[in-house]
């Protein structure tokens, strides 16, 4: 089977930043700061998790995150912010994984800057690429990014 890693970066307002890497890849990803695995409010657990594709109503074939603990619908799509919005920043996430080619900065929906992963669709697509279409295990380790 094949794996992908997730070595975080430390957890911010602005989102959780980290490294993703598959095969010969590294990319980033971006997720929600840690909240205590507050459904809605937080990124997922470190550990190991079996992915799965699934058909979203929302954000069509991707990859679904199997067996997170007290979650369910963790999904890995696209997308730019992860930030928490009880500190005025905007998120398209809702505990999923969004990979990203290069992070940077985006005027949100508040009209002020926030740290964003950028080149979304492009880095999904590798990874979508890379997978086949084939179950993967993925593994989350908290450090530095």
């Amino acid at each position: 089977m094949k794996t992908v890693t997730i070595n975080r970066g430390p957890s911010t307002p602005e989102g959780t930043f980290s490294t993703l890497h598959f095969g010969s890849r590294v990319i980033q990803a971006v997720e929600l700061p840690w909240e205590g695995n507050t459904r809605g409010e937080s990124c997922i657990p470190t550990g190991k998790y079996r992915c799965e594709l699934t058909d979203s109503p929302k954000f069509g074939e991707v990859y679904m995150v199997k067996d997170v603990p007290g979650r369910s619908h963790i999904l890995i799509h696209s997308a730019n912010f992860g930030g928490d919005e009880d500190s005025g920043f905007q998120t398209q996430l809702e505990g999923c994984i969004a990979p990203c080619l290069f992070t940077g900065y985006l005027i949100n929906k508040h009209n002020t800057m926030q740290k964003a992963g950028l080149d979304s669709r492009k880095a999904l697509a590798e990874l979508m690429a890379w997978t086949a279409g084939e179950p993967f295990e993925l593994t989350i380790n908290q450090g530095t990014a």
